[in-house]
């Protein structure tokens, strides 16, 4: 039996997906080195490390881990990484993010969840997933979304309608996807359904996936944020400002971690990056949304 293990043989033996141990290990929450570029996992110090969780002070519940669940966003995750938080981020849409949260698997749901009756964003998620727990939404930042198009967007796609032509393939999201819910929305606005558009079979899972299927020539379009299409070059159409906010009990807001990104977005450096990125506006950043 070996000392050391590789990421899938301590994923297997954690009983943890890879992604989730590769997001502990990078936020330094787990014993682990790179070496060579790859993760190696002591086999004796995780071990130590599985019995210190599971022994909590007597009477005490078990604390949930520091991670933040849910949407995937890119200024999010280089402020997690960045701002010495100690944090990790396990993204796989915002209303997995809510159940995670709902569960005790994160101390933070990060959403973008429209409700359709109000016109808002994450309260009406938030409360069907928490129920009665005290909960507040910090805003994180409003971003632009749309359809992702290629470069001079040669199909001369500008709006929801125009994605029903059978020949134009489509990059969805998974189902618990904040973007899934989006576009379900706007096309029930436009009079569509679904099963009208050519959806590919395997949904993106995250932002970044949306963009490189367009730009890798296997989708026609997709929906996501202007800040991906920027940074690999591509046409963007706006249909949607949508605010994504950070969802959490009142315990994990006043804690170190929360705190310690809190503080960097509001410093010049994260100002700096949302600029860069585009499509952000972070005038809001840190402001109380809801209060449930």
């Amino acid at each position: 039996m070996t000392d050391n293990l590789t990421l899938a043989e301590a994923a297997l033996w954690l009983r943890l997906s890879e992604r989730a141990l590769y997001a502990l290990a990078r936020a330094g929450r787990i014993p682990a080195a790179q070496v060579g570029g790859k993760w190696i996992f002591p086999r004796a110090s995780l071990a130590r490390w599985l019995a210190l969780q599971a022994e909590p002070a007597a009477g005490a519940p078990l604390a949930p881990p520091p991670i933040v669940a849910g949407s995937h966003d890119p200024l999010l995750d280089w402020a997690v990484r960045e701002s010495g938080s100690r944090l990790a981020v396990l993204s796989g849409g915002s209303l997995a993010g809510l159940e995670a949260l709902a569960e005790g698997r994160a101390i933070i749901a990060a959403t973008h969840v429209l409700d359709p009756d109000s016109g808002g964003f994450n309260e009406a998620a938030a409360r069907d997933a928490l129920g009665a727990r005290p909960t507040v939404g910090i805003v994180w930042a409003w971003r632009d979304q749309g359809m992702i198009l290629p470069a001079g967007n040669p199909r001369r796609l500008a709006r929801v309608e125009d994605l029903v032509a059978g020949d134009i393939r489509v990059i969805g999201r998974q189902p618990r996807a904040g973007s899934h819910v989006l576009m379900v929305h706007l096309l029930t606005e436009a009079g569509l359904r679904l099963d009208q558009i050519n959806l590919l079979p395997d949904p993106a899972m995250a932002e970044d996936e949306v963009a490189a299927a367009v730009a890798e020539g296997r989708a026609d379009a997709g929906f996501g944020i202007l800040a991906e299409a920027a940074r690999r070059g591509l046409d963007f159409v706006p249909l949607l400002r949508e605010r994504f906010d950070l969802v959490m009990g009142l315990r994990s807001y006043f804690g170190p971690a929360f705190q310690a990104l809190l503080r960097f977005a509001q410093g010049e450096a994260f100002r700096r990056r949302a600029a860069a990125m585009g499509g952000y506006d972070i005038g809001e950043v840190g402001r109380v949304a809801f209060l449930l």
